[in-house]
């Protein structure tokens, strides 16, 4: 793993991922990768409605295409690990995680796309840390493959957080840092609390 990718995430998160979700993932693996597929789907999903939404911002444009493709190759890559590994693919209900942090998103454009900028950079920075910690939880069977996809992963955040901050320069009196650190309290208080199920992005299992 790649320090200096990894380490501004996490000096950027409020907290660690809880050591009860890890020994959760650790037993729970075929959840796990489902749910993680989902994810990948999503995410690839909300960037190309950022690019279709946001057309007259190139530099949008190309960073989130780029992240798209790259999603979907994750997507695949969790797809074929799970194949090797006898795990079906189900429908799973989403976890409480990206709809709580959905509900702190402003209305009305620039404040909404700037919402939806932070709000990308805090999922793919708790992925990133997460993917992290997986490693030296998983069989190295599953745990590779989280491996790999850090340093992408760490692009991810970087581009997301530099999209909002250059949005944010255009708007007056906007305060990034503060918008931010609402988004931060928000995924602190997800990751620590209770959840009844298990899933990517979820709390401690309870």
């Amino acid at each position: 793993m790649s320090r200096p990718d990894i380490e501004p995430i996490l000096e950027f998160l409020s907290v660690p991922t809880p050591q009860a979700w890890l020994d959760e993932a650790a037993t729970n693996i075929p959840t796990l990768l489902i749910d993680h597929a989902n994810c990948e789907k999503k995410a690839a999903s909300t960037a190309l409605s950022l690019i279709y939404r946001y057309v007259e911002r190139s530099d949008l444009l190309y960073k989130m295409s780029r992240l798209a493709r790259e999603e979907l190759r994750h997507f695949e890559q969790v797809l074929d690990l799970m194949r090797e590994h006898g795990v079906a693919y189900r429908q799973l209900g989403p976890s409480r995680y990206a709809g709580e942090l959905h509900k702190l998103v402003r209305k009305n454009d620039p404040a909404r796309l700037i919402d939806v900028l932070i709000l990308g950079a805090v999922v793919e920075a708790r992925s990133c840390e997460r993917f992290g910690q997986l490693v030296q939880v998983l069989p190295a069977s599953v745990g590779n493959l989280y491996r790999q996809l850090i340093n992408s992963e760490a692009r991810h955040f970087k581009d997301y957080l530099n999209l909002a901050e250059e949005v944010a320069a255009e708007v007056p009196n906007e305060n990034i840092a503060d918008r931010i650190a609402v988004f931060l309290q928000r995924d602190a208080e997800l990751v620590q609390s209770v959840d009844e199920q298990f899933r990517f992005h979820s709390g401690v299992p309870g």
